[in-house]
This record gives C-alpha cells, sequence and structure tokens, in this order.
C-alpha cells in the first residue's frame, strides 16, 4: 500500500506519496496545474519494479503553496523543497523524471543538489528558458487567473495539451484534470508562472552532464516544441530519446503503456 507522508519546509505543509520497495528510488514531478496522482498510469506499474516517490508540489494537491512574495518565486525554489524530501528521507541517489514544469524542477536540482542523481529525464519539458513570446503569454495568463480565477483559466488552456484524438475519445478524463482547478488557489497557479518566466536557460547543464538524461517528446505537443527538444537531445554524453507520434503534451496519459515501457528501460540501464 502506498504510504503518504509529509514534511514542513519553511512553514509550508509538502506531501508525497511512497509506494514499491525495491531499489532503486525513482522520483516523479508533475508539472503545472496537476497533481502527483496525474502519474497514476506510471505508478501502478513501476511500483513492481522500484521505490517511486510522488510528491505534490508546493500549492497543489495536499501541499502548501510556497510561504513567499507571489512574483518572487523561482524554479529553484520549488527544486529546494524537492530535494528536502529527498534528505528527509536519507536518499543518496536517486533518478528523478520530470513532466513540464517538473522538468525544469529536475533541471534545477541536476544543477544545485547534483550528487543525489544517478540520472534524470524530460517528460514533454526543456531546458530553455521561455521565449520573450511565451513570457508575455505567461504573464497575461497571471493576469487571467487574477481577474477570473485559476479554473476559467485551466478550463480554456488544459484541452491544449492534448493531440486531437485524445481529446476527442477521452473528454471525460480532461474534464476530470480540469475539474482539479477549482481547488487550486490563484496564489499557486501565479507563483508557478512567475517561476517559469523567471526560469534561466539551463542547456549547459546538459552540456556538462555525465550522468544520462531521458528524453520523452510528443509530435503534437503545444506547449513545449518538438523543434526544441530536438535541439536538445544531443547535448548530454548519454542520451535516451523517445518521440511519441499522434501524442500531445500529456503522454503519460496519451501513450501511458509506451511511457512505462521507456521509463522502466531506462531506470533498469542507469541506476
Amino acid at each position: 500500500m502506498p504510504e503518504n507522508k509529509t514534511i514542513l519546509y519553511k512553514g509550508s505543509k509538502i506531501f508525497y506519496e511512497i509506494t514499491g520497495n525495491k531499489k532503486p528510488v525513482l522520483v516523479l514531478l508533475h508539472g503545472f496545474a496537476e497533481t502527483g496522482a496525474v502519474w497514476i498510469h506510471q505508478t501502478t506499474y513501476l511500483q513492481k519494479f522500484f521505490t517511486v516517490i510522488i510528491p505534490d508540489l508546493p500549492g497543489y494537491g495536499n501541499s502548501d503553496e510556497l510561504k513567499i512574495e507571489t512574483s518572487k518565486a523561482t524554479i529553484k525554489d520549488y527544486a529546494d523543497c524537492m530535494f528536502a524530501i529527498l534528505k528527509n528521507e536519507n536518499i543518496k541517489r536517486c533518478i528523478i523524471l520530470g513532466h513540464s514544469m517538473g522538468g525544469y524542477i529536475t533541471l534545477a536540482i541536476a544543477e544545485h543538489h547534483p550528487e543525489i542523481l544517478s540520472a534524470f529525464g524530460f517528460v514533454h519539458s526543456t531546458a530553455f528558458a521561455d521565449s520573450e513570446e511565451k513570457k508575455q503569454n505567461r504573464l497575461r495568463g497571471i493576469e487571467i487567473i487574477e481577474n477570473y480565477g485559476g479554473y476559467a483559466f485551466l478550463k480554456n488552456t488544459t484541452p491544449n495539451l492534448f493531440a486531437p484524438k485524445f481529446k476527442e475519445e477521452h473528454a471525460d478524463e480532461i474534464d476530470q484534470l480540469i475539474e482539479q482547478g477549482k481547488f487550486f488557489s490563484k496564489k499557486s497557479l501565479q507563483q508557478c508562472y512567475y517561476a517559469m518566466t523567471s526560469r534561466q536557460d539551463r542547456t549547459e547543464i546538459l552540456k556538462n552532464s555525465k550522468i544520462p538524461v531521458l528524453f520523452i517528446a510528443g509530435k503534437q505537443d503545444n506547449a513545449v516544441s518538438l523543434n526544441d527538444i530536438l535541439k536538445q537531445m544531443h547535448l548530454p554524453e548519454i542520451s535516451y530519446i523517445h518521440i511519441l507520434n499522434n501524442v500531445g503534451h500529456m503522454g503519460i496519459w496519451e501513450a501511458a503503456d509506451l511511457v512505462n515501457e521507456y521509463v522502466e528501460e531506462f531506470v533498469n540501464d542507469t541506476a
């Protein structure tokens, strides 16, 4: 049975789940406007082979927001929070995979806490900083969230994360994901957007990486350009590369079995 745990990080209660009891340790970090439950297809499968840790990022699920000024939040703040979980569990080495914003956090952990990693990976994520256009879109998003609320914002944006075929055939599942937006505060959503907008380019971390890096990308991803990912895949010394056909930004749902297969192979090869 999964074990539910919390730590207190700088005044915020941070929730995480541990499932499975075999080495190595795999940590799965979710993205913006998600909770750890978004990894359900992966944890159900991967817990048979590994110990899997699935946090709720600050402000989502059962975790409190970061107790800092909303516009001052950084990706490093989230990375340090996730690292505190690993310290609490006395974990010396692990593999971390991050979906979307979770990938940005994973890369910040690779920069500031490299000793903890035996490998890491991006699931629909990038080492590039936001373009100026993307920054302006996020700032408009922050304004929309302020004026109309997070739920209205997510109701409009979440369906665009999925490829058309999946969106048509799994409307109920997407609606359930959108409904979570009713429980996310404006501050938690805005903190994330400010953190993503201000994040730096971290391609040097990839260039200097001596440990394996996993890339999983979707051909129909509207949130993280496949062209951007293709520019980064060759940077690490050791790369595992998987491009999913007919998949958008949510391969962990849209192509769950394939993602599970790729992650299992990566962890077994690199632990």
